[in-house]
């Protein structure tokens, strides 16, 4: 234990200073301020468009979403993986570390594909951190999957690599195959999910299947859990409305994903009650599968879906979800080897290709009676007439088809070089407790030690 706290010491500051360096020469080199947060350029602009009012920056459109993003990513995120009950400073602190790194690093990739100028700069702004956040959200769900298995090396070492992986993916989905995705079913939740699951397949440790008693939850820990839950579903629908256009397009994404979340949250109640032969509910479902309308709702949010269509997705997703934690997850883990943490197929990954089969349908059937003068904004190309509804259609197919390979191939490549010892993986021992990376209250860290002792002794074979 000694010489790996020790190898830490070592290893950790000098990825995250080398990391940080690396990030701030780029940031020096490459990004400047757009035009809306540039001071001479802002006031430029109002001027050769007949003094447009100041209100009129985009910060004053978006800002409000992007807080409440951020929340999500930081706050969210961060607490609903508190649910183990001897990794609360891993999964709130890690999730931190990870997030900070990876909204700036995302900056850069993204910014690469979709911000630079004639100038050879990336402009930023609020979007752009929006934008960022969002890649770092992917990122978030793949930690999910890896929770307490890996070191903070590994898991900036995988920001590193799927934060990039992440912006080509995008860019492809989005300017390649012209696919519509403003909350990120595909981009976000599908490529996230799928990508934290190959990765945790290759890092497959035979050894953790002897510790499943450390994977679970106390009732304080739960609750933890349960601060993330709400500050998801409350926030979700800035999540998905963040960047979509002005007004309408807007309110309709907030507005369906707020119904989607509300059916959701019923189905998963009723679902959890009804495949327990008790008829009790399991906390792990209210947790989890009351999220997944509002994945489900990323890519056709801002579509005509109409309310009781959105609370039709939400119905499904919850169930989908609840009846995944409970039948699928153990099949995952006893057949294929995948040691999901944290289910996040079942709250990311099924919801996600849920999310972007109903995007695809939608898109199918839309119609100018339907979208009147709004079908500018949702299908642009539909609305100039460049192609039809079922060729939209099919290009929102072929943009689930793409995340999923990117996710599956980027997933493989990544969880080998994870494998590499230098990056230092935490004893199987170990896993799932925050000792070996944490100073602990001195009463907790006794207690720690003697649980461990107790394992050992327990878990030690008779014929030793």
């Amino acid at each position: 234990m000694t010489g790996y706290s020790t190898s830490m010491r070592i290893r950790l500051p000098a990825v995250c200073v080398v990391l940080e360096v690396i990030l701030i020469i780029l940031f020096g080199v490459l990004v400047k301020y757009d035009h809306e947060t540039d001071a001479k350029g802002w006031h430029k602009y109002i001027k050769n468009h007949n003094n447009k009012s100041q209100v009129e920056n985009d910060f004053y459109y978006r800002y409000a979403s992007f807080q409440d993003v951020h929340v999500m990513i930081f706050i969210g995120f961060g607490f609903l993986m508190t649910f183990l009950k001897r990794y609360g400073y891993g999964s709130v602190g890690f999730n931190f570390l990870i997030a900070s790194f990876s909204l700036q690093w995302a900056t850069l990739m993204q910014g690469f594909f979709h911000g630079m100028k004639e100038d050879g700069k990336i402009h930023i702004g609020v979007e752009s951190m929006i934008n960022a956040d969002f890649c770092t959200g992917a990122v978030l769900i793949s930690f999910g999957a890896v929770l307490g298995k890996t070191s903070p090396v590994q898991l900036l070492i995988m920001a590193v690599f799927e934060v990039t992986i992440f912006a080509i993916n995008e860019y492809v989905i989005l300017n390649v195959v012209g696919a519509k995705d403003a909350g990120g079913s595909m981009t976000i939740h599908t490529f996230g999910a799928y990508f934290g699951l190959v990765v945790t397949r290759i890092l497959y440790r035979p050894e953790l299947e002897k510790s499943k008693h450390k994977e679970g939850a106390v009732y304080h820990s739960d609750l933890f859990a349960m601060i993330g839950t709400i500050y998801l579903w409350m926030f979700w629908p800035s999540f998905n409305s963040a960047i979509t256009a002005h007004g309408d397009d807007q309110h309709r994404t907030a507005m369906n994903t707020y119904y989607s979340l509300a059916s959701c949250t019923l189905a998963t109640f009723a679902m959890s009650a009804l495949v327990n032969h008790e008829g009790k509910l399991d906390m792990v479902h209210i947790q989890n599968a009351a999220l997944a309308g509002g994945v489900a709702m990323g890519t056709a949010g801002e579509m005509m879906l109409t309310p009781f269509g959105s609370m039709i997705v939400g119905f499904l997703a919850g169930t989908i979800s609840t009846l995944g934690y409970k039948y699928l997850t153990p099949i995952l883990n006893s057949k294929l080897k995948v040691q999901d943490t944290c289910g996040i197929h079942n709250l990311h990954g099924m919801p996600g290709i849920l999310g972007a089969i109903v995007g695809a349908v939608t898109a199918a059937t839309a119609t100018a009676d339907i979208y009147g003068d709004g079908m500018e904004d949702v299908f642009p190309d539909m609305a100039a007439g460049d192609i039809s509804a079922s060729q939209q259609g099919i290009r929102q197919a072929v943009a689930l088809a793409v995340a999923m390979a990117f996710a599956l191939v980027g997933g493989v490549l990544v969880g080998f070089i994870l494998k590499i010892p230098i990056f230092g993986s935490p004893p199987d021992t170990i896993c799932f407790e925050d000792q070996i990376y944490w100073e602990l209250p001195e009463e907790e860290d006794e207690d720690h030690a003697e649980m461990t002792r107790v394992r050992t002794v327990e878990e030690k074979p008779l014929n030793a």
